[in-house]
């Protein structure tokens, strides 16, 4: 047991006493004029010391002075003082035994006892499941070691949290393969086109997992939700090209030679498709100048979805002209009727007989295209200010934190009483399967916490057993409702890693930090409560709390030894003799003459009320006020309070108010992505206009990308969604499907005009004849997405966004490319003699 206690942090502990000879302490010291309770003899008895050398028979021999003490009887037989020849030891002034450290935390377990718990922490760079796999074999074989009754018994590991996040993407990957198999089936209409572009995926997704493997990046919910989010898109560069083969095999010359039809038909889409895949992988740009939090979350993504679309754009380039050879045959043709071989396909004769008319209508009526594209976009330009704004929507861990803060002068006992009380209301709940609370921390593992802190895991059943809640927010609610109010203590509902994240931004545990800067303790605390007071009244905001930390020290006396083992020696005076106002003023103080004198005649001891924890940054004192935000965005939420604050709180000189938290990393993300996403549209229409060596080609390719955001910006406010992040990302790969779409488009209408045809005529034939190719790659991109717009497992939270932008964007992206391109073309076309010069 006393190896135990010392393993888990313990020493020698000497308190200074005479407790059964009827003398005090103070007394005992001051009859043998000591000061410093031998603090000083300790440290100068327990030392080695080194020599240098001397030289013996031509070789250095090392010297040392070893005076490590190494057991109990080595210290109590150290001499303090001696008096006339008689040595005064060690032990007939302390009480010297084995005995844990100062306890500054305690571990409790659904309201009934104390346990004890340990942390695993893993080391940077490396893989959660991984590690987290190996400590739960080791605590296999330690269990089997272990005496009768005692076991240990993991409470909270992320593995369960990152399995479920890798099954929710890993489930909408295969149903997002599954829906664009469909879609290829309805629209090509023959199993063998199908099936040489549905090979896209798997080979793509293999390219970007052997990619994954060469950059370090593991499987994780963000790298695995890059190929979810990318399904659509694999296929995009494979449908062009089978289309257009399974076009020419129906249309061309029975005679001429299968190969030459198809080496003909991927000649004529290859170099467009090229070029708008590698666009699509330069809109991922922006993602990769991301840095801190932000940045450790979406590059994964944007690696991952750049890896596969460059693996789609070498099937296509190089896999799908050879499959296409082998695989598909040329389709039987009604006698008399060489080009109808489109109309073969049931889905797209119902198509084309609809769209061709409407189509038609807009090119001769180009007025009315431009009313629909204003319209759409005054719509957009209505509905953004609407949206609300945050960071990324929060991560349902499954596993929820209640923290407690108490007063900052309460002992350990009444926080272990008061944190226990908690306890028991919580496991009233039936939801809750167990409750296991941390209180205060001591000087080890991730960093120290007060006593006056507790942390409560609180553990759920599986989703499908609760009762009386069917989101983790709706429990949350439950538990602030059983919770209640308790004397004395604020509480704060977070997760396990959304608390380590909010803490290693601003030092807090909640989404909003807000820091009082200025030099007085009293004026930030009281200007500290203004503000919680106000922040309180905004809705939408819950578990305000003011926190102030507090400096937690001691003091050693030197080290003893236990083989490589080494335990710090603590020198306390005994309770009796440090518990009072009194007995702190019997402490000797040596005079400048020497003479010791107690301090009570030195100094005046008094209590009073005054800070317990006094916090800096950048050398200024601060205080901060806390808060999550339910039921609205934090963007509007922090809008409002900055405008309350200002109104209602009288700041003095020299003070000041900061905005932290997960606030704070959506202002950085947004004002970085607000200077490089331009920067890449920029480099899209420079690579555009080398391309088409045409500024009004490629102005008119660009206006797909402003329909494409208004669409996006609709999809969320319909959805009630936020402008976030992911939100972005979902913008960001939006103008990469949107510019594929019209490059193949436009690229198809110059080529008609070539051969002859006039603008409007080879605006309405380009977009009938594009209209398969179009719809299978918007539809392919936006039913890839759908399992990640209605999914509810974990982790679908941060994905939905940007599944929701994808899907509402090329809607209205699509609406662009079919009908408004086609009738403003006129407008924005180049001679053909350019294009001849081009060809």
């Amino acid at each position: 047991i006393d190896r135990a206690m010392r393993e888990a942090g313990g020493g020698l502990i000497l308190y200074m006493s005479q407790e059964g000879r009827g003398i005090g302490l103070a007394s005992k010291l001051r009859a043998y004029q000591l000061q410093d309770a031998g603090l000083e003899t300790i440290e100068a008895n327990n030392l080695n010391v080194g020599a240098q050398f001397i030289e013996k028979n031509s070789e250095e021999c090392i010297v040392r002075s070893v005076g490590l003490a190494s057991t109990i009887e080595d210290l109590e037989n150290i001499v303090v003082k001696a008096e006339d020849g008689t040595p005064i030891y060690l032990k007939q002034l302390a009480d010297i035994k084995i005995g844990g450290a100062i306890r500054r935390g305690i571990q409790t377990r659904n309201g009934i006892e104390e346990v004890v718990a340990g942390m695993v922490i893993k080391l940077f760079g490396t893989n959660s499941s991984t590690v987290i796999g190996a400590v739960e074999e080791k605590m296999k074989q330690i269990n089997k070691i272990l005496p009768p009754g005692i076991r240990i018994v993991p409470y909270y590991e992320q593995k369960t949290l990152v399995e479920a996040c890798i099954k929710t993407v890993t489930d909408a990957l295969k149903e997002g393969i599954i829906l664009v198999v469909v879609v290829l089936m309805v629209f090509l209409g023959a199993v063998r086109p199908s099936l040489v572009v549905a090979v896209a995926i798997p080979f793509s997704v293999l390219f970007a997992m052997i990619g994954m493997k060469y950059f370090g990046i593991s499987a994780n919910l963000m790298s695995f939700g890059g190929l979810a989010n990318a399904i659509g898109m694999l296929v995009d560069g494979s449908v062009v090209v089978v289309e257009n083969v399974d076009r020419l095999l129906r249309e061309a010359d029975p005679d001429e030679p299968r190969i030459h039809v198809i080496a003909r038909a991927c000649k004529e889409v290859v170099r467009p498709i090229a070029f708008a895949v590698t666009i699509i992988i330069i809109v991922f740009l922006p993602l990769f100048t991301l840095q801190g939090v932000e940045g450790k979350t979406f590059r994964p993504l944007a690696y991952t979805i750049a890896l596969a679309m460059t693996g789609s754009l070498m099937f296509t380039m190089f896999l799908a002209p050879v499959l296409a050879y082998v695989m598909m045959r040329r389709p039987k043709v009604r006698a008399g009727n060489p080009h109808d071989g489109e109309r073969q396909v049931w889905v797209l004769r119902f198509l084309l007989k609809t769209y061709r008319p409407v189509v038609t209508f807009f090119v001769r009526r180009r007025g009315l295209a431009v009313t629909l594209a204003v319209v759409l976009i005054l719509i957009g330009a209505l509905i953004y200010p609407r949206l609300g704004t945050e960071f990324t929507p929060t991560l349902q861990e499954g596993t929820i934190v209640l923290r407690l803060t108490m007063a900052p002068s309460i002992s350990l006992n009444e926080s272990k009483r008061t944190t226990m009380i908690v306890e028991r209301r919580v496991m009233k709940i039936p939801e809750v399967t167990g409750v296991v609370t941390r209180i205060g921390r001591g000087e080890v593992g991730a960093h120290t916490d007060p006593v006056n802190s507790a942390e409560m895991y609180i553990l759920l059943k599986p989703r499908d057993q609760w009762r009386t809640a069917r989101t983790q927010q709706e429990i949350e609610e439950v538990i602030r409702r059983e919770v209640g109010k308790v004397p004395g203590v604020f509480t704060n509902l977070t997760q396990p890693i959304q608390m380590t994240v909010d803490e290693l931004l601003e030092g807090v545990r909640a989404e909003l930090a807000i820091k009082i800067f200025g030099d007085e303790i009293e004026v930030l605390k009281r200007k500290a409560d203004e503000i919680a007071a106000i922040v309180s009244e905004i809705p939408g905001a819950a578990d305000v709390q003011r926190v102030v930390r507090a400096a937690v020290g001691g003091e050693t006396a030197g080290q003893i030894f236990e083989g490589i083992r080494r335990f710090d020696i603590y020198v306390r005076f005994a309770p009796e003799f440090r518990s009072s106002r009194e007995a702190i003023g019997e402490i000797l103080i040596e005079a400048p003459n020497g003479v010791k004198v107690p301090l009570a005649q030195l100094a005046t001891i008094e209590e009073i009320v005054g800070p317990r924890q006094i916090t800096r940054e950048n050398n200024q004192r601060f205080i901060t006020v806390q808060c999550n935000v339910v039921g609205r965005d934090i963007g509007s939420f922090v809008k409002e309070a900055q405008q309350a604050i200002e109104e209602k709180v009288d700041l003095p000189p020299g003070y000041l108010v900061t905005w932290g938290g997960q606030f704070k990393l959506q202002q950085e993300a947004n004002k970085r992505l607000s200077v490089v996403v331009p920067i890449t549209l920029f480099i899209i229409f420079i690579l555009l206009f080398s391309s088409f060596n045409s500024l009004k080609n490629s102005l008119l390719i660009l206006l797909n990308i402003t329909l494409a955001l208004v669409g996006g910006i609709v999809a969320l406010w319909i959805s009630g969604q936020n402008l976030s992040v992911p939100a972005s990302v979902g913008f960001i790969a939006l103008f990469g499907i949107a510019l594929l779409n019209g490059i193949v488009l436009v690229t198809y209408i110059n080529q008609l005009r070539q051969e002859g045809l006039s603008i409007d005529e080879a605006s309405i034939r380009g977009a009938s004849l594009r209209l398969r190719p179009v719809l299978m790659t918007a539809l392919a991109a936006a039913l890839g997405m759908i399992p990640l717009l209605f999914s509810s497992g974990i982790g679908s939270e941060v994905q939905r966004p940007l599944a929701t932008v994808v899907v509402g964007g090329l809607f209205t992206s699509t609406t662009l490319t079919l009908l408004v391109i086609p009738a403003l073309y006129k407008w924005f076309a180049i001679d053909v003699e350019t294009e001849v010069n081009l060809s």
